[in-house]
């Protein structure tokens, strides 16, 4: 039998993501009309003979969590439960310190996928990869092509491209390692524990030097890049499954977008009913839109491509919005103009206002090319980018919101462009 592990993170990582990851913690923010990690939960119910799916993190359990627990197990008849670390144990530890919950009924391996990720989550292309080895000690990561200067901001794998074996591992290289990337979806057997365990009994031998007073955190702090895989590589155990299929990372609220656009190109194919379709007397709809049952939107508006539009939202007369996401609730009044955006809970935009980001997609002409999380300033200057109310932003008739971040329970009275509101 089979499970899987999503690492959820906790409140103080989900900091680029911020003013939305104040209202709810970023793993359960909607891209395409559902919360991020139910699109990795999804996948992994798809895999035969998956039992259980597990996720570690360090949020208090909130009502949020527990309410997407208990749905998602209703709509997916599977246990999925969360376990939360006593602190930030890194991508290492927090697997190492709850592996007796993972092992629990013998599994021959269990996936382990960041949260933080957009994919098509080729899993079972993973597991027959990894079977048709037939080496039961050996681990499977997931990789993927990045272009030269981008590498350099993630994992980097240089693998033997007959075997696959991965010979070298190097987490955010200074100068170029490799055009294939660690894409943070990994496929374990029970003896990576082994490995993590050598780690964290080296990190106790090098506290118990130190002496210092908070020993036994640091010992159990491990980081599955640096600490596990730049160690295994090399060795013979550790492969990788490279995936020709879309990928991305989700840590600025821009890339939400980016990855809102991938998850509705690809439910043509497998949630074509998650799709708005043009009717009579319904809304122009162009390209991918997503639209919440519960939304009311009026037949004059025009949406689309790649627009989701969440629960309870309402969407005056003559509306246009295009590569946006409206959150739960929030009021677009007639004539309004929502680009590239991100409408928090609850907002309301007056009529004839116009709201508008700057794309930060990666570039089109290059089919290798990932998105940049690029700071928010660059030369003491706010970088143009997605424009994001956070919830309930009030904004008024007739004004022009441009490349701004306005946080959360602001009423506007004017235009502004380039700045964070506080």
């Amino acid at each position: 039998m089979l499970k899987a592990v999503i690492l959820i993170g906790g409140p103080q990582k989900g900091t680029r993501f911020r003013p939305l990851s104040f209202e709810v913690p970023k793993p359960l923010f909607p891209v395409a009309g559902v919360p991020m990690i139910q699109h990795h939960i999804e996948a992994c119910t798809k895999v035969p003979n998956m039992k259980e799916i597990l996720l570690i993190g360090f949020y208090q359990p909130n009502e949020a969590l527990s309410r997407f627990l208990v749905s998602a197990q209703q709509e997916f008849k599977m246990p999925i439960r969360y376990l939360q670390e006593y602190a930030a144990l890194g991508t290492g530890g927090g697997i190492y310190h709850f592996r007796d919950q993972i092992l629990t009924g013998n599994p021959e391996a269990f996936f382990v996928l960041n949260a933080d990720v957009c994919s098509e989550f080729p899993l079972g292309e993973m597991l027959s990869f990894h079977r048709q080895r037939g080496d039961h000690d050996s681990f499977l990561m997931l990789g993927t092509t990045a272009n030269r200067k981008q590498s350099l901001n993630y994992g980097c794998i240089v693998a033997n491209a007959e075997t696959h074996e991965v010979l070298h591992y190097v987490e955010k290289p200074s100068t170029f390692v490799s055009e294939l990337i660690n894409c943070g979806i990994y496929l374990f057997t029970p003896a990576i524990f082994h490995h993590i365990g050598a780690v964290f009994q080296h990190n106790q031998q090098e506290l118990l030097l130190e002496e210092s007073s908070n020993g036994w955190q640091r010992a159990e702090a491990i980081r599955l890049e640096q600490d596990v895989f730049t160690a295994l590589a090399g060795q013979g155990r550790l492969f990788a499954y490279k995936t020709e299929g879309f990928w991305s990372q989700i840590k600025s609220a821009g890339s939400a977008i980016y990855a809102n656009r991938l998850y509705l190109s690809c439910y043509s194919q497998c949630h074509p009913e998650r799709l708005a379709q043009n009717h009579p007397g319904g809304p122009t709809i162009r390209g991918n839109v997503y639209i919440h049952p519960t939304a009311s939107v009026d037949a004059s508006a025009v949406l689309g491509p790649n627009v989701s539009i969440g629960k309870g939202v309402t969407i005056g007369a003559g509306v246009r919005v295009r590569e946006s996401i409206i959150l739960h609730g929030a009021s677009l009044q007639d004539h309004t103009c929502v680009l590239n955006s991100i409408v928090g809970w609850d907002s309301t935009i007056g009529r004839w206002a116009r709201v508008e980001g700057t794309p930060s997609d990666p570039n089109p002409n290059d089919p290798y090319a990932k998105i940049d999380s690029e700071t928010l300033f660059r030369d003491g200057r706010l970088t143009p980018s997605i424009t994001i109310l956070g919830c309930n932003v009030t904004i008024p008739a007739e004004v022009v919101i441009l490349n701004a971040i306005v946080l959360p329970h602001k009423e506007l009275s004017r235009s502004f462009k380039n700045q964070i509101i506080l």
